[in-house]
Protein backbone atom coordinates (compact mmCIF):
# COMPACT_ATOMS: atom_id res chain seq x y z
CA UNK A 1 0.00 0.00 0.00
CA UNK A 2 1.06 3.65 -1.26
CA UNK A 3 1.94 5.95 1.81
CA UNK A 4 -0.38 8.32 0.38
CA UNK A 5 -3.64 6.21 0.35
CA UNK A 6 -3.19 5.26 3.96
CA UNK A 7 -6.22 6.74 6.05
CA UNK A 8 -4.83 9.03 9.09
CA UNK A 9 -5.83 12.52 9.67
CA UNK A 10 -2.40 14.10 7.60
CA UNK A 11 -2.99 17.82 9.31
CA UNK A 12 -2.33 16.63 12.48
CA UNK A 13 0.18 13.62 11.77
CA UNK A 14 3.06 13.10 9.45
CA UNK A 15 4.69 9.76 7.92
CA UNK A 16 7.37 8.15 9.05
CA UNK A 17 10.58 8.80 6.83
CA UNK A 18 11.51 6.87 3.76
CA UNK A 19 14.84 5.62 5.38
CA UNK A 20 13.09 4.39 8.22
CA UNK A 21 10.63 2.52 5.43
CA UNK A 22 13.44 1.30 4.08
CA UNK A 23 15.35 0.15 7.46
CA UNK A 24 12.10 -2.05 7.69
CA UNK A 25 12.08 -3.74 4.27
CA UNK A 26 15.15 -4.39 4.77
CA UNK A 27 14.62 -6.53 7.81
CA UNK A 28 11.50 -8.10 6.64
CA UNK A 29 13.55 -9.49 3.53
CA UNK A 30 15.37 -11.02 6.38
CA UNK A 31 12.62 -12.84 8.21
CA UNK A 32 10.11 -13.60 5.49
CA UNK A 33 9.93 -14.68 1.96
CA UNK A 34 9.63 -12.71 -1.00
CA UNK A 35 5.92 -12.89 -1.76
CA UNK A 36 5.24 -12.35 1.88
CA UNK A 37 7.24 -9.27 2.59
CA UNK A 38 4.69 -6.66 1.03
CA UNK A 39 1.93 -8.34 3.04
CA UNK A 40 3.32 -8.02 6.35
CA UNK A 41 4.66 -4.45 5.67
CA UNK A 42 0.92 -3.81 5.02
CA UNK A 43 0.52 -4.96 8.17
CA UNK A 44 2.88 -2.61 9.79
CA UNK A 45 1.90 0.44 7.74
CA UNK A 46 -2.00 -0.40 8.82
CA UNK A 47 -0.63 -0.99 12.56
CA UNK A 48 1.33 2.86 12.50
CA UNK A 49 -2.25 4.40 11.16
CA UNK A 50 -4.33 2.49 13.98
CA UNK A 51 -1.87 4.06 16.86
CA UNK A 52 -2.33 7.46 15.54
CA UNK A 53 -6.21 7.07 15.09
CA UNK A 54 -5.93 6.46 19.17
CA UNK A 55 -3.32 8.87 19.85
CA UNK A 56 -4.73 12.45 20.52
CA UNK A 57 -1.00 14.21 20.56
CA UNK A 58 0.17 17.32 18.45
CA UNK A 59 4.24 17.24 17.45
CA UNK A 60 4.17 20.08 14.76
CA UNK A 61 4.39 17.53 11.93
CA UNK A 62 7.70 17.82 9.38
CA UNK A 63 9.16 21.18 10.75
CA UNK A 64 9.53 19.74 13.91
CA UNK A 65 13.11 18.35 14.25
CA UNK A 66 12.09 16.08 16.77
CA UNK A 67 10.30 14.33 13.86
CA UNK A 68 13.20 13.21 11.36
CA UNK A 69 15.84 10.39 11.11
CA UNK A 70 15.28 8.30 14.14
CA UNK A 71 12.57 10.60 15.64
CA UNK A 72 9.50 10.12 17.34
CA UNK A 73 7.66 9.34 14.70
CA UNK A 74 10.15 6.56 13.40
CA UNK A 75 9.92 5.28 16.65
CA UNK A 76 6.21 4.83 16.92
CA UNK A 77 6.95 2.55 12.91
CA UNK A 78 9.44 0.55 14.80
CA UNK A 79 7.17 -0.25 17.67
CA UNK A 80 4.37 -0.92 14.93
CA UNK A 81 6.93 -3.18 13.20
CA UNK A 82 7.77 -4.64 16.71
CA UNK A 83 4.07 -5.61 17.31
CA UNK A 84 3.48 -7.05 13.85
CA UNK A 85 6.38 -8.90 13.79
CA UNK A 86 7.15 -9.82 17.61
CA UNK A 87 7.74 -13.52 17.00
CA UNK A 88 10.63 -13.35 14.74
CA UNK A 89 11.90 -9.64 16.02
CA UNK A 90 13.86 -8.81 19.50
CA UNK A 91 14.75 -5.57 21.22
CA UNK A 92 18.31 -5.63 19.95
CA UNK A 93 17.17 -5.45 15.96
CA UNK A 94 14.84 -2.94 17.50
CA UNK A 95 17.62 -1.15 18.46
CA UNK A 96 20.05 -1.80 15.61
CA UNK A 97 16.95 -0.06 13.51
CA UNK A 98 16.82 2.88 15.39
CA UNK A 99 20.62 3.71 15.42
CA UNK A 100 21.06 3.10 11.83
CA UNK A 101 17.99 6.03 11.68
CA UNK A 102 19.50 8.77 13.67
CA UNK A 103 23.28 7.64 14.07
CA UNK A 104 24.28 8.70 10.39
CA UNK A 105 24.12 12.25 11.63
CA UNK A 106 26.58 11.50 14.56
CA UNK A 107 29.07 9.76 12.67
CA UNK A 108 29.69 12.81 10.40
CA UNK A 109 30.52 14.39 13.63
CA UNK A 110 33.91 12.21 14.12
CA UNK A 111 35.64 15.60 14.09
CA UNK A 112 34.26 16.56 16.88
CA UNK A 113 36.43 16.30 20.18
CA UNK A 114 33.99 17.18 23.60
CA UNK A 115 37.23 16.98 25.46
CA UNK A 116 38.24 20.19 23.89
CA UNK A 117 36.50 23.25 25.64
CA UNK A 118 35.62 24.56 21.70
CA UNK A 119 33.86 21.76 21.30
CA UNK A 120 32.14 21.78 24.70
CA UNK A 121 30.75 25.26 24.14
CA UNK A 122 29.71 24.53 20.84
CA UNK A 123 27.87 21.61 22.20
CA UNK A 124 26.26 23.59 25.00
CA UNK A 125 25.00 25.55 22.18
CA UNK A 126 23.36 23.02 20.55
CA UNK A 127 21.56 21.99 23.51
CA UNK A 128 20.48 25.68 24.15
CA UNK A 129 18.87 25.54 20.58
CA UNK A 130 17.27 22.01 21.19
CA UNK A 131 15.10 23.79 24.44
CA UNK A 132 14.49 26.59 22.28
CA UNK A 133 12.46 23.88 19.67
CA UNK A 134 11.44 21.87 22.81
CA UNK A 135 9.94 24.88 23.78
CA UNK A 136 8.30 25.92 20.52
CA UNK A 137 7.00 22.65 19.86
CA UNK A 138 5.86 21.29 23.20
CA UNK A 139 6.28 17.67 22.94
CA UNK A 140 9.54 17.18 25.21
CA UNK A 141 9.87 19.47 28.04
CA UNK A 142 13.27 20.46 28.45
CA UNK A 143 15.41 22.02 31.11
CA UNK A 144 19.12 22.74 30.59
CA UNK A 145 21.75 23.54 33.25
CA UNK A 146 23.95 26.80 32.86
CA UNK A 147 27.05 26.09 31.40
CA UNK A 148 29.99 25.61 33.48
CA UNK A 149 33.38 25.32 31.75
CA UNK A 150 34.95 22.92 34.59
CA UNK A 151 31.96 20.86 35.13
CA UNK A 152 29.70 18.73 32.70
CA UNK A 153 26.80 19.55 30.87
CA UNK A 154 23.58 18.42 32.17
CA UNK A 155 19.94 18.43 30.77
CA UNK A 156 16.78 16.30 31.10
CA UNK A 157 13.52 15.52 29.57
CA UNK A 158 10.60 15.56 31.97
CA UNK A 159 8.27 14.62 29.42
CA UNK A 160 9.02 12.49 26.66
CA UNK A 161 6.48 11.53 23.74
CA UNK A 162 7.94 8.16 22.98
CA UNK A 163 8.32 7.36 26.36
CA UNK A 164 4.04 8.14 26.92
CA UNK A 165 3.28 6.65 23.92
CA UNK A 166 4.67 3.42 24.77
CA UNK A 167 3.24 3.52 27.95
CA UNK A 168 0.26 4.25 26.65
CA UNK A 169 0.04 1.27 24.00
CA UNK A 170 2.36 -1.39 26.46
CA UNK A 171 5.13 -0.87 24.91
CA UNK A 172 7.70 -0.26 27.42
CA UNK A 173 9.26 -2.97 26.86
CA UNK A 174 10.87 -1.56 23.84
CA UNK A 175 12.12 2.14 25.40
CA UNK A 176 15.60 0.62 25.97
CA UNK A 177 15.85 -0.11 21.71
CA UNK A 178 15.29 4.01 21.52
CA UNK A 179 17.46 5.12 24.90
CA UNK A 180 20.79 3.34 24.48
CA UNK A 181 21.72 4.50 21.45
CA UNK A 182 22.29 7.94 22.84
CA UNK A 183 25.37 6.37 24.63
CA UNK A 184 26.50 5.49 21.15
CA UNK A 185 25.74 9.01 19.67
CA UNK A 186 27.73 10.72 22.36
CA UNK A 187 30.75 8.46 22.03
CA UNK A 188 30.91 8.90 18.39
CA UNK A 189 31.44 13.08 19.22
CA UNK A 190 34.54 11.76 22.09
CA UNK A 191 31.80 12.04 24.73
CA UNK A 192 30.47 10.65 27.58
CA UNK A 193 26.83 10.26 28.61
CA UNK A 194 25.89 9.46 32.65
CA UNK A 195 22.46 8.39 33.07
CA UNK A 196 20.68 7.37 36.09
CA UNK A 197 17.31 6.99 34.41
CA UNK A 198 15.02 7.39 31.65
CA UNK A 199 11.21 8.73 31.42
CA UNK A 200 9.81 5.22 30.70
CA UNK A 201 10.83 3.94 34.59
CA UNK A 202 10.86 7.32 36.68
CA UNK A 203 10.40 10.91 36.34
CA UNK A 204 13.08 12.32 34.20
CA UNK A 205 15.67 10.95 31.53
CA UNK A 206 18.65 12.77 32.53
CA UNK A 207 21.98 13.48 30.47
CA UNK A 208 24.94 14.44 32.24
CA UNK A 209 27.46 15.03 29.68
CA UNK A 210 31.43 15.24 29.83
CA UNK A 211 34.53 14.55 27.53
CA UNK A 212 35.96 11.18 27.14
CA UNK A 213 38.87 11.30 29.17
CA UNK A 214 36.57 13.37 32.14
CA UNK A 215 37.69 11.97 35.62
CA UNK A 216 34.12 12.16 36.24
CA UNK A 217 33.47 8.79 33.94
CA UNK A 218 35.15 6.91 36.36
CA UNK A 219 33.05 7.96 39.38
CA UNK A 220 29.76 6.76 37.76
CA UNK A 221 30.19 3.31 36.79
CA UNK A 222 27.99 2.01 33.63
CA UNK A 223 25.86 -1.04 33.74
CA UNK A 224 23.05 -2.47 32.31
CA UNK A 225 19.90 -2.80 34.57
CA UNK A 226 17.23 -6.13 34.26
CA UNK A 227 15.19 -4.18 31.97
CA UNK A 228 17.87 -3.69 29.45
CA UNK A 229 18.66 -0.02 29.70
CA UNK A 230 22.56 1.17 30.07
CA UNK A 231 22.43 3.50 32.93
CA UNK A 232 25.07 4.52 35.50
CA UNK A 233 25.72 4.14 39.07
Amino acid sequence: MKSKDLNYDKTKYVMYSKTCQKVIKKKLALHYNKDEVENIYTKIQLQYVDFLKNWDVTLGGKKNFHNGKGGTYDCIALMSYYVVCKDVTNLKELGEMEESLFLPAFHMLKFVNCNKPFFKKLLYKSFLNAKKQCDKWQDYKMDLDPFEKDKPIYYEFTECPVASFAREHNLLETMPAFCNGDYTAMELINAKLVRTTTCAIGDRCDYTICGSKDEYIKLHEEYIDELGYRRNK
